[in-house]
């Protein structure tokens, strides 16, 4: 098997389910109980957030530990809008953002809200002066993602967040998820104030996840009733799957010192192969993130060619896995402001650490054989 969809989800650790069992075996106690049990569970649940506050490179700040992305894009979006409408109800935004962004600021459009929604170059990159164009007195936040999860086009987030700097009351919300564990961003020395990360992007599991916020930043509360997560996450803590998500975080931080370098020569071989083959459009940026391909093949639908990569036993995908069952166009490439034919046939390839040059050869000979079998079928 050949599986080039990691940014869909990635094969959990080994390490991270170990961690996982042993934590739900010794620490069942209710961190919220009183008993010396409790207090156990409850200490290793504070260890975690301190040991996820170092691997990310913060010092002030804290973790709040979510079931995922989506929660943590839907917490900080939100979260901020209904704490700070009195003050303003103007938010910005790109137009290539995952859903759980983008219908987040789409709901609150129907509360009153007034979005910005910015428009990104033909490789869906948002040019920072324009973030400062867009600022009004009554902005409270500017959400725009690190890495995009078809494109990999990786944003100037430093830039976006010099920008930003002269207005303290303004948040910047980054959606991490793809980038996290693929590219570096100084979070100590950059103005971002809400970080999402998720637990099944990194080789954790699935329902877990982060929002990381600094201490200045108020949020309200999507859920009510418990006061745990500093009574921004209510209900009982999933103390394994906590365990297992910061084990996840410092595994794939390893092995990204360990084999940064060899995902990039990776990445760089599949996107030049797939350049030189006829009938193949190569949509991601030449200095995208280290993971992601994006690619069309015009005049074929995404769903054939995946279908016939699948009875070959190789998985890759089209579009976000969150939209990928829409029969529509891609929504980036459109933002994009590609032809439509380009729009209607993009598929993604996005590879992990564990990648070999082997399967990506496998891949690109699979992947001929696919499109030379179309060409015949469509001749006749």
């Amino acid at each position: 098997m050949i599986y080039l969809d990691n940014s869909a989800t990635t094969q959990p650790f080994l390490g991270v389910l170990d961690t996982y069992t042993q934590t739900a075996e010794r620490f069942y106690a209710n961190p919220s109980s009183i008993h010396s049990l409790g207090g156990e569970a409850e200490r290793l649940l504070e260890a975690s957030r301190q040991r996820a506050l170092s691997l990310l490179g913060v010092e002030e700040g804290t973790f709040l530990f979510t079931s995922g992305g989506t929660e943590s894009n839907n917490l900080a979006i939100k979260g901020t809008a209904l704490m700070h409408m009195s003050r303003g109800k103007h938010m910005i935004t790109t137009k290539i953002e995952h859903p759980s962004v983008l219908e987040s600021f789409q709901a609150l459009e129907s509360f009153g809200f007034e979005i910005t929604y910015l428009d990104v170059d033909e490789y869906g990159r948002v040019k920072p002066e324009e973030v400062e164009q867009a600022l009004r007195e009554d902005t409270t936040l500017v959400s725009i993602m690190s890495v995009n999860n078809e494109l990999g086009t990786v944003q100037p987030i430093e830039k976006i967040a010099e920008v930003l700097r002269p207005y303290p009351k303004l948040y910047f919300h980054v959606d991490h998820i793809q980038g996290y564990g693929k590219i570096d961003i100084p979070f100590e020395k950059t103005k971002v104030d809400l970080c999402s990360i998720s637990g099944h992007k990194i080789h954790g599991l699935k329902g877990t996840g982060a929002l990381y916020k600094r201490d200045h930043v108020h949020l309200f509360p999507l859920h009510h009733g418990g006061g745990q997560e500093k009574d921004l996450r209510p209900g009982t803590e999933n103390l394994p799957g906590v365990v297992a998500f910061t084990k996840a975080m410092r595994m794939i931080e390893e092995t990204k010192t360990e084999k940064r370098f060899t995902l990039h020569e990776h990445r760089d071989y599949v996107y030049n192969e797939l350049e030189k083959m006829d009938g193949i459009t190569v949509n991601s940026p030449k200095d995208g993130a280290p993971h992601i391909v994006n690619f069309s093949m015009p005049g074929y639908k995404p769903e054939v060619v995946i279908h016939a990569l699948s009875e070959r036993d190789i998985y890759i995908s089209t579009k976000s896995a969150c939209s990928s069952r829409a029969p529509d166009k891609s929504a980036v490439l459109e933002a994009c402001r590609v032809k439509e034919e380009i729009a209607t046939s993009a598929l993604r390839v996005s590879l992990s650490y564990s990648t070999t040059m082997d399967e990506l050869q496998s891949f690109l000979e699979a992947l001929k054989e696919v499109r030379d079998s179309l060409i015949k079928t469509s001749e006749v």
